[in-house]
C-alpha cells in the first residue's frame, strides 16, 4: 500500500464487571475506508483477567470474541452484519455498547503501512 492512508482504530476492551466499569484491553480494530482495510486481533492475559473476575467464563469470551473475526473478513458464520460494506461493519463493531465486550471510540491516524500500524497499535494497547 503506497502513500498514506487515513485509518480509524478502536481499542476491544473486556468488562468483566459492567457495574464496576473496570476494563482490560484485549484487542485491536483497525480500518481504512480508501483501502477496505479491517482487522481485528485479541490476546486475553488470563491471569489478569481473573483478577478482576475469579469466576468468567473464558470459553465464552474466546467465542464472542471471535465474531470480530468474522465480521471484519465478511464471514457469513458474522451473520447479516458481516455481508455490510466495510464502513458499516467497523461502525456496528465500535457502536457504544454496555455489555462486557465493549471498544473504545474510535482514533485516527495516517499510516504508510497499515499492516505496520496495526502491529504497533496491538503491542503498545494490549500486549
Amino acid at each position: 500500500m503506497q502513500g498514506k492512508h487515513l485509518y480509524e482504530y478502536a481499542v476491544i476492551r473486556v468488562v468483566p464487571r459492567v457495574e464496576r466499569e473496570e476494563f482490560i484491553n484485549v484487542g485491536v480494530i483497525l480500518f481504512s475506508k480508501r483501502t477496505g482495510y479491517l482487522k481485528a486481533r485479541y490476546h486475553i492475559n488470563e491471569d489478569k483477567l481473573k483478577l478482576f473476575d475469579s469466576e468468567i467464563d473464558i470459553d465464552t469470551l474466546y467465542a464472542n470474541l471471535c465474531v470480530f473475526d468474522k465480521i471484519c473478513s465478511g464471514n457469513r458464520e458474522g451473520g447479516y452484519i458481516a455481508s455490510l460494506e466495510v464502513p458499516e461493519r467497523f461502525r456496528w463493531l465500535t457502536a457504544v455498547r454496555s455489555t462486557s465486550i465493549q471498544t473504545s471510540r474510535a482514533h485516527t491516524g495516517l499510516s504508510d503501512d497499515l499492516d505496520k500500524t496495526f502491529e504497533r497499535l496491538f503491542q503498545e494497547l494490549v500486549m
